[in-house]
């Protein structure tokens, strides 16, 4: 997942970013995955932990260096938790 996006990440998301543009990135569950993994850091094993919501916006404010200025934030904080729980069981058999 992260080696399809960082050369989007570093061709124009990051090129955007850089020349003070709000960058507003839509894309699949796996994608985004993959973007947050690079900004925060996070390990191959604790990133298929991450459920990311559907259609809740995830800010992150970055440094001239492009690095996160602190961990991303969700403008529906509430939303995103009940998101987030509902992708955790997507695909998962009912009993």
């Amino acid at each position: 997942m992260i080696d399809r996006m960082l050369p989007y990440w570093s061709s124009d998301i990051a090129t955007d970013v850089a020349v003070g543009k709000v960058t507003l990135v839509v894309a699949h569950g796996n994608s985004l995955r993959g973007l947050v993994k690079h900004l925060e850091g996070i390990s191959d094993e604790d990133i298929a932990e991450l459920n990311i919501p559907t259609g809740i916006p995830l800010v992150y404010e970055l440094s001239k260096d492009m690095k996160p200025k602190g961990p991303g934030r969700y403008l529906d904080p509430e939303a995103a938790q009940a998101g987030s729980a509902a992708v955790a069981s997507q695909g998962k058999k009912k009993r």
